[in-house]
């Protein structure tokens, strides 16, 4: 039986640990960003946790919707939609034999993508730039589909 270094570039690997824990860090921070926007401007979208500003009638008028936090929460979803695909599919591709100058080209430009995506969403930034950013990510993610699946009947 062959040892896993003897298959898969080591560096790749690394390369992949190393930008994966960035974006699901990033991913992660958008719940507590959430959280704070939802107490920072009291939008809440449960009755339990308004009852912490008053009860009753009081307690309704902070069960609503705020645009701030709508806005995070739909950059949370659409992370969640790319970057937990990004995350399997970069996985897989590392073991395709990729060089790691390709492979850092993937995944740096999918992380900074990624990252512009959120600046743009965040500030807002104007279109296109939230679309480019969106946009660049999935060619990544797709040009490592495609390597993938070319480069991977190899592998069977």
């Amino acid at each position: 039986m062959t040892k896993l270094h003897e298959i898969v570039d080591m560096s790749v690997m690394k390369a992949y640990t190393f930008h994966a824990v960035i974006v699901i860090i990033k991913m992660m921070l958008m719940s507590p960003l959430t959280g704070y926007l939802r107490m920072k401007n009291r939008a809440f979208a449960n009755p339990e946790d308004a009852v912490a500003f008053g009860k009753g009638e009081a307690a309704q008028k902070y069960l609503r919707t705020d645009p701030y936090v709508e806005r995070v929460r739909r950059l949370h979803r659409n992370d969640l939609e790319n970057i937990i695909p990004y995350l399997f599919i970069a996985f897989f591709y590392s073991f395709t034999g990729v060089s790691e100058t390709t492979a850092l080209m993937h995944f740096r430009i999918f992380t900074a993508a990624r990252l512009f995506h959120t600046i743009a969403y965040l500030l807002p930034l104007p279109q296109p730039s939230r679309g480019l950013g969106f946009g660049v990510g999935i060619a990544v993610t797709f040009s490592m589909i495609f390597q993938l699946m070319w480069n991977g009947l190899d592998l069977l």
